[in-house]
């Protein structure tokens, strides 16, 4: 679908040179694409590591390590996304509301108060 189709979709365009039809071959598209999956897998892995760590010094040093894959995550989320190769879609605001409304009620189902103060 693109963004004729669906008025709420915000997408940058796509890359004028990319092909209309997707060959065998990997084009640059494929590539972000399997770094960006390569970066989540080690983040979902280090995550792991950094929670079984029970060496401050190793928990430490996978702690930022960590924090560098996400930040690589993400700078390739934003390079595909300015490349045209994500696309997001904008909510509505009466369900943005209602999804508001919704965990707002559950709040009163917190054993603590809503508002406390930190001392």
């Amino acid at each position: 679908m693109n963004q004729s189709q669906n008025p709420n979709a915000i997408q940058n365009p796509k890359p004028a040179n990319e092909p209309q039809v997707k060959g065998p071959e990997m084009n640059d598209r494929d590539r972000l694409n399997d770094i960006l999956a390569l970066e989540k897998y080690l983040t979902d892995s280090f995550n792991v590591s950094a929670r079984e760590a029970s060496h401050p010094a190793l928990h430490q040093d996978i702690m930022t390590v960590l924090t560098e894959t996400h930040q690589c995550q993400y700078h390739m989320y934003e390079l595909m996304f300015r490349k045209g190769h994500y696309k997001l879609e904008a909510e509505e605001q009466t369900k943005l509301d209602q999804s508001f409304r919704q965990f707002q009620n559950y709040s009163s189902q917190f054993p603590y108060p809503a508002a406390t103060t930190v001392q």
